[in-house]
């Protein structure tokens, strides 16, 4: 019997398992990427066979909207790998129970929250995704910061993730505001986008523009840029050498979740040795202890110890200041 999976532009749902089979069925809301949920569906399918597990997929700003929207009627039993600095907005901390995954406990602090209603077993850091190619045959540098972006010689040939709609968008301009101050920080923003040809919903699109050619930098995160070195594209990945920006991916129960027991099995299973092992496949981030490293991060040039280049987000004030941040920019930017 064949397994539903219906996908579409804007929301996937992801239905693994086959219906005859279950004794339980919980819904995921998630904004992880759809490559990266299918292969953990599939392991947590064979480690749970009879458990259904329905996934809507959405970016960062998208969910976060219609987590809000459906705050008084959620329709989800747990939220999957959503950006913490969205997770930590007090209207939706409300809606999330206190639930000690199995696991939980072996994580950093930092990693979890201290009032057990969230934790984050992978996350993602800012990188450029640099075409090789185009670079040269326009005779262009290797950027290696954001004030190189600023430079005359890439105008229309950069594209940005929107942080009002991406996550990956927000964790780059939330890395130069904190470290550079709010005027310094803006006063580049305003200057990069003289550069920028276009800003995208997707935090990875930028990177896979990049490595087809269309543009020669795509600012995305580390993984797009080490999939696509792998994969054989003229690209080089450049961490910037300040303001790193970096986002955790928080999982928590909701209150209100239809089939509590069944959606605690997942969220044990999303710390579970066997999701860690496949979580170094798609991620540069991994915080579970013992996690083995990316030979894709190696061979990219990503440092091993990534504290070293992180900027120290201060998530608190990421997730408080992140409706003014968002409309501040889109004031300043106008697009």
């Amino acid at each position: 019997m064949q397994c539903m999976k219906k996908l579409s532009f804007v929301v996937a749902v992801i239905s693994l398992g086959c219906a005859q089979a279950h004794a339980g069925a919980i819904t995921v809301y998630t904004a992880l990427e759809e490559d990266e949920i299918a292969a953990y569906l599939k392991a947590a399918n064979a480690a749970m066979p009879d458990l259904k597990v329905n996934v809507l997929r959405l970016s960062t700003g998208d969910l976060g909207a219609r987590l809000i929207a459906e705050a008084g009627n959620p329709q989800q039993d747990l939220i999957w790998g959503f950006a913490v600095s969205n997770m930590l907005d007090p209207r939706l901390q409300n809606l999330l129970a206190p639930y000690k995954a199995k696991g939980m406990d072996t994580l950093p602090s930092q990693y979890r929250g201290a009032d057990d209603k969230w934790f984050a077993a992978t996350g993602y850091v800012a990188a450029f995704c640099v075409n090789t190619d185009r670079l040269k045959s326009k005779n262009l540098p290797m950027p290696t910061s954001w004030e190189d972006l600023t430079k005359p010689e890439y105008k229309g040939e950069i594209v940005i993730p929107s942080p009002a709609a991406s996550g990956t968008g927000y964790l780059q301009i939330v890395a130069l505001l904190q470290g550079m101050g709010q005027e310094k920080g803006w006063a580049l923003l305003k200057d990069l986008d003289k550069n920028v040809a276009q800003y995208t919903p997707s935090g990875s699109r930028p990177c896979k523009m990049a490595r087809a050619g269309e543009y020669a930098i795509g600012v995305s995160f580390a993984f797009p840029a080490m999939q696509s070195i792998e994969e054989g594209y003229p690209v080089k990945m450049v961490i910037p050498t300040k303001w790193v920006g970096y986002e955790l991916e928080a999982s928590g129960l909701m209150k209100t979740a239809k089939n509590p027991e069944d959606a605690k099995r997942f969220l044990d299973w999303t710390l579970s040795a066997q999701a860690g092992g496949l979580y170094s496949k798609y991620k540069e981030l991994v915080t579970l202890p013992g996690a083995a490293p990316n030979k894709a991060a190696e061979a990219a040039g990503l440092p091993k110890d990534l504290t070293s280049v992180l900027y120290p987000v201060d998530f608190q004030k990421s997730a408080a200041e992140r409706d003014a941040t968002i409309k501040t920019w889109q004031n300043t930017i106008k697009r």
